[in-house]
């Protein structure tokens, strides 16, 4: 340690024992935060006190009510304030930054859409990641329970994780809903995301940091319990493992950053399987990538026409999304009616200005906009909605056109595999299948974006002023083109007509559980 370190250390703790004479130990906790180092967690994840929380509350509802449309969508404006009056006595007294975090995650959560996103600051985020307190395996939700996805020499994957570190399974989870906000009332994203993401930087958040993961663990099929302790490790070496997870045949199928956004095979002579992994490959019709994508899917169904296959399989689980308007392109192929990708669209301010710039980030919590992509986004705005009026700017309908049945068009049996993780764009176009498609079976599981309606189109970013917590959200309100059915209630994902979660035994084989149903479907037929 060189004298420099020293000289910093003996003057903290002069400076610490003279403020605890003065100000008594509110401030020898409010210390470490004031005294760490720039870009430390500590000088991130500081103590804020009841005028800053207020004050950044006010900012957040404030915003809430005159940008985000669909506030009041799920919950009246009684429950919405209610919550906030809760928010309002829980910081009452100083809290940490992460604390304050969790109090905004249950605002948002609450509202009841998949585009509410909330992190903590950029410097938090990225200090948090080197620190070495994250569970070093995957983990997978399957029948309410933690399973164990990773190698380990001692751990068999598929086994059952009943605690960590003293937690047990049942009461931990919960904890972790609120921070993957869904469209209406749906839970099945929450439930299984507070598995897969139990160990990473939201652990922290909820329990704070730790060097050891102890586990209770059950061996498939054995009877008996076993413990372990297992050190923590840094987010990018929990990352690392990820790519050798056991389930990886299966789970890396289905995942859009691993696969390309579409593909085409032939899965049985009889059927073929259209994968629909990513809408987002492509900004719109004038992108170079769309007019690829519409010749793909021209010549898929073509060769499904010209061999007479009668069967076809849609995959599009953990799709989480796109534009607009890749995801009405397949439809056309699977309807004899006309759609629109909307019946309504609104928002709630004048788009010929940016609300709250002072507040505004952009549009990803990664990046924060510069002076020309705001002056874009603005442009964008003015040309995408109507002018505002009676408090409200609906969008230009040349940005809704009307979508035609196209040849040659499939007259087969159809099947859709959906999962929990379909959001956005794709459980939009789920909805569309759903409400248009000829001669549809859904498999799977209930989306996470809403049948119905959704906020989406143009997400939004505000830093509150003094915890710079970054809450993101979709100012447009989407009143989808999805007619009512009888087994849709409002509030609810796109539901499957035959709900099938992975299973156990099929996790152990390393076989796909949903796929395989939708294929003994096929073999009965």
């Amino acid at each position: 340690m060189n004298r420099s370190t020293n000289r910093m250390k003996i003057t903290s703790i002069s400076l610490l024992i003279t403020v605890l004479l003065l100000t008594g130990s509110f401030t020898l906790f409010a210390q470490p935060a004031a005294n760490a180092y720039p870009d430390s967690l500590a000088y991130f994840n500081k103590l804020l006190s009841p005028p800053e929380m207020k004050e950044d509350l006010r900012v957040f509802y404030t915003i809430r009510q005159q940008v985000n449309s669909g506030l009041y969508i799920y919950r009246t404006k009684k429950q919405i304030d209610s919550l906030y009056g809760w928010a309002n006595k829980a910081v009452s007294k100083p809290l940490l930054v992460k604390d304050f975090y969790k109090i905004i995650l249950q605002l948002t959560d609450f509202e009841g859409s998949v585009h509410n996103y909330t992190e903590p600051s950029t410097g938090f985020m990225n200090a948090l990641k080197k620190q070495p307190t994250f569970f070093p395996y995957p983990l997978t939700y399957i029948n309410g329970a933690i399973i164990f996805d990773g190698k380990h020499p001692e751990i068999p994957a598929g086994s059952r994780i009943r605690s960590m570190n003293g937690r047990i399974d049942k009461e931990m989870l919960p904890a972790f809903y609120k921070y993957f906000p869904a469209d209406g009332f749906t839970q099945t994203e929450k439930r299984s995301a507070s598995v897969e993401q139990l160990a990473g930087w939201r652990y922290f958040i909820e329990y704070g940091a730790t060097k050891v993961f102890k586990i209770d663990y059950q061996p498939p099929g054995s009877a008996k319990w076993k413990s372990i302790e297992i050190p923590a490790v840094s987010f990018a070496e929990q990352e690392a493992n990820k790519k050798n997870r056991y389930s990886a045949p299966v789970a890396d199928k289905l995942n859009y950053k691993l696969q390309a956004p579409y593909s085409f095979e032939m899965i049985r002579p009889d059927a073929g399987l259209l994968n629909l992994r990513w809408f987002g490959f492509a900004g719109g019709s004038g992108d170079p990538a769309f007019q690829p994508y519409v010749l793909f899917l021209d010549s898929v169904f073509r060769l499904l026409e010209q061999k007479q296959i009668p069967n076809l399989v849609i995959d599009i689980r953990n799709n989480p999304g796109g534009s607009d308007p890749l995801f009405e392109q397949p439809v056309m192929y699977l309807t004899d009616k006309s759609f629109k990708e909307n019946l309504e669209t609104r928002i709630i301010f004048d788009p010929s200005n940016v609300p709250f710039e002072n507040y505004f980030w952009g549009v990803s919590t990664t990046e924060r906009m510069d002076s020309a992509g705001l002056a874009a986004g603005k442009a964008f705005l003015n040309d995408y909605f109507e002018p505002f009026k009676e408090g409200r700017s609906r969008q230009q309908e040349k940005y809704n056109p009307v979508y035609y049945p196209k040849s040659p068009g499939f007259k087969g049996k159809l099947y859709l595999l959906i999962n929990e993780n379909v959001a956005s764009a794709a459980s939009h176009f789920a909805s569309l299948v759903k409400a248009y498609a000829r001669n549809v079976t859904i498999v799977g599981v209930e989306t996470v974006g809403g049948y119905y309606v959704h906020n989406g189109h143009v997400s939004t970013v505000y830093e509150l002023p003094n915890s710079a917590i970054k809450t993101k959200f979709s100012v447009v309100y989407v009143v989808q083109d999805a007619p009512e059915l009888p087994d849709q209630p409002k509030g609810r994902g796109v539901l499957p007509h035959y709900e099938i979660w992975p299973q156990l035994d099929d996790f152990l084989k390393q076989r796909d559980t949903q796929l395989e149903f939708v294929l003994k479907l096929i073999e009965k037929k």
